[in-house]
């Protein structure tokens, strides 16, 4: 079983859910004083990206031919996305957005999340705040979107408005990826409000308890398959991360979409 960390207060600041860590065979999970996970590191790999669905998250590389400028997360979590692009993306600006005090003191202490510098800004800020905010319009590449409170019920952002404000965020190419995940009605709420305000929006299959990733496009491009098993491979060899997948489960979604 699990074994969990005792109160901490350095994580414990009030006015927010209290950050706390179950470690079992070799991975440290974070959780917000409840059973619900957060997110997860392998102690051996601490900048690899450890959950399915995590990795799933980076699914834009299938459709930027371009290395991205300008990465920004919504939602620390165990800071596994941004610690990976920060690390793989050498020429990218990295901004993190997390409202909770509590996450980022531990993602610093407990998850290896480097300082900033003058290429990583994680702060404490309210992500609708920043997405609504003029200057960050036509600033960002690529949009990752992860916003989930103790509960885990869904996303705590969950609006048209909170949308459209992520799709100003993005240059004309640009990408979101957002996991889904609770209950039943969050699913339809959430992608309704993303067809909405984005020009073409497509989701993965369900993994790890139900989360689903969804990628939304500001402008929709054109799916050629071959081109995108062929960077599948390189994604592969470059970042081992599993993205031939990613373009099986795009594949199954055409299809039941046509169906």
């Amino acid at each position: 079983m699990p074994d969990h960390s005792s109160f901490d207060p350095r994580f414990s600041q009030p006015g927010h859910p209290p950050a706390t860590t179950t470690e079992f065979e070799g991975v440290r999970s974070l959780h917000l004083g409840t059973s619900w996970e957060q997110g997860a590191m392998r102690l051996s790999c601490p900048d690899a990206i450890e959950l399915e669905y995590v990795q799933m998250m980076m699914a834009w590389l299938l459709f930027q031919a371009a290395s991205p400028r300008h990465i920004v997360q919504l939602g620390l979590g165990s800071a596994a996305l941004t610690k990976f692009c920060y690390r793989r993306f050498p020429d990218a600006r990295v901004t993190a957005v997390e409202l909770n005090p509590n996450v980022i003191a531990i993602c610093r202490a407990l998850f290896a999340l480097p300082p900033n510098d003058a290429r990583l800004d994680v702060r404490e800020a309210n992500a609708l705040d920043f997405v609504l905010d003029r200057r960050n319009h036509g600033t960002v590449d690529v949009l990752q979107v992860d916003l989930y409170d103790e509960q885990a019920r869904g996303p705590v952002l969950d609006s048209v408005e909170f949308y459209q404000g992520c799709r100003d965020c993005l240059r004309p190419d640009g990408i979101m990826t957002a996991n889904v995940f609770g209950e039943v009605g969050n699913y339809d709420k959430n992608l309704a409000a993303m067809t909405d305000v984005f020009d073409a929006i497509a989701w993965l299959p369900e993994v790890h308890d139900a989360n689903i990733v969804v990628i939304a496009f500001k402008n929709a491009p054109q799916i050629d398959f071959s081109l995108l098993y062929e960077r599948a491979a390189g994604i592969r060899r470059r970042l081992n991360l599993p993205a031939k997948k990613w373009v099986e489960g795009l594949k199954e979604w055409m299809r039941d979409q046509q169906a």
